[in-house]
């Protein structure tokens, strides 16, 4: 029997600046962002005589200035904790500032945290002559590998700083926000440990990134783990959607929300097994290395900033098939990395 179509029980959004109740003291900001992606969704939940805000928005002047409003608005006028799914800068970006001017914790996965640091930091394999080495090594041309080149660290401009200590959060954990519990989710494959919070007295569940109504998270290979299998681990870990109540509530963070998670969950499985079908058929004209394969994948022209991302989701849907045995791959003298079928 099919999963229950996907519904979207609001046909209002918010202003930035604005809050929208979706459940009883659960309230919806909506940021802007400075992508083609162009907003985030962002998450007030009450917290006893005060708010636990969810995700934060970029660290910039403008989306600062929407949370004035917010903040000035809020009746109990006081945030009580930020809880944080992932270190994605447009999550991450005014942790730091709304902690400290509130003076409470962050709570978040280890994953998360250390992540965010090391990004700022540009440690631990973060850096872009690191990422820019993997795409080389799966075929990426010296035009465009140049036009990539040379940029300043995007995170810190984005993230100006970060919290120096946290409330660490572990998969299962029950967090009491107000009078309910939140069950806290750990997914992979698009951040290290990506935090979801299902609420199962209010039938809905904080989905960040994981689950997104009518696009694919990004799920892409990165220098740090050049070797890894990002897409098993991001579509391991939104089956896991299934359990959960077929007409529960998604919160996304990106998009509006909707019901029907169970249907969605098996959307993006097809997609993920369409595009696994697409680079199979074009491996029978011969061994191809990721940056060959672009055009499978994207129909549309690229420009650096794109191509950057869609270089880590080729790499990804390749290493998904390789691991699966239903590829194989052999480096090149050129130090390319290419791919063929068995």
């Amino acid at each position: 029997m099919n999963a229950p179509a996907i519904r979207y029980p609001f046909d209002a959004r918010p202003e930035p600046g604005e809050a929208m109740e979706v459940a009883p003291r659960v309230r919806w900001l909506r940021m802007p962002l400075p992508f083609q992606l162009d907003h985030i969704n962002l998450w007030l939940i009450g917290d006893g005589d005060g708010w636990t805000v969810v995700d934060t928005g970029i660290g910039n002047a403008v989306t600062r200035a929407h949370w004035e409003t917010v903040l000035a608005r809020l009746e109990p006028p006081a945030v009580k904790r930020v809880i944080l799914t992932h270190y994605h800068p447009d999550h991450a970006g005014n942790a730091e500032w709304l902690c400290r001017r509130f003076g409470v914790e962050l709570w978040t996965t280890q994953g998360e945290y250390l992540t965010a640091h090391a990004v700022s930091t540009a440690s631990a394999g973060y850096t872009s002559e690191a990422v820019l080495e993997v795409f080389r090594r799966n075929g990426l041309d010296a035009v465009r590998l140049a036009a990539m080149g040379g940029r300043p660290n995007r995170y810190r401009e984005l993230v100006p700083d970060f919290p120096h200590a946290y409330h660490r959060i572990y998969e299962g954990d029950r967090v009491r926000i107000g009078e309910h519990e939140w069950q806290a989710i750990v997914g992979y494959g698009h951040a290290p440990e990506h935090l979801s919070l299902f609420c199962r007295d209010l039938n809905l569940v904080i989905a960040g990134d994981m689950l997104l109504s009518t696009i694919s998270t990004n799920v892409s290979v990165w220098s740090v783990d050049p070797e890894g299998d990002p897409l098993r681990l991001f579509l391991q870990s939104i089956d896991r959607y299934r359990a959960l109540p077929a007409d529960v509530l998604v919160l996304p963070s990106h998009g509006k929300p909707f019901r029907g998670a169970h249907a969605r969950v098996e959307e993006l499985t097809a997609h993920h097994q369409e595009r696994f079908a697409e680079l199979l058929e074009a491996l029978k004209a011969g061994p191809r290395s990721a940056a060959d394969l672009l055009g499978v994948l994207f129909r549309r022209p690229l420009d650096a900033h794109q191509t950057f991302f869609a270089m880590g989701e080729a790499i990804a849907h390749l290493h998904y098939l390789y691991y699966a045995g239903r590829i194989v791959r052999n480096e090149g003298t050129d130090g390319v990395m290419r791919y063929a079928l068995p």
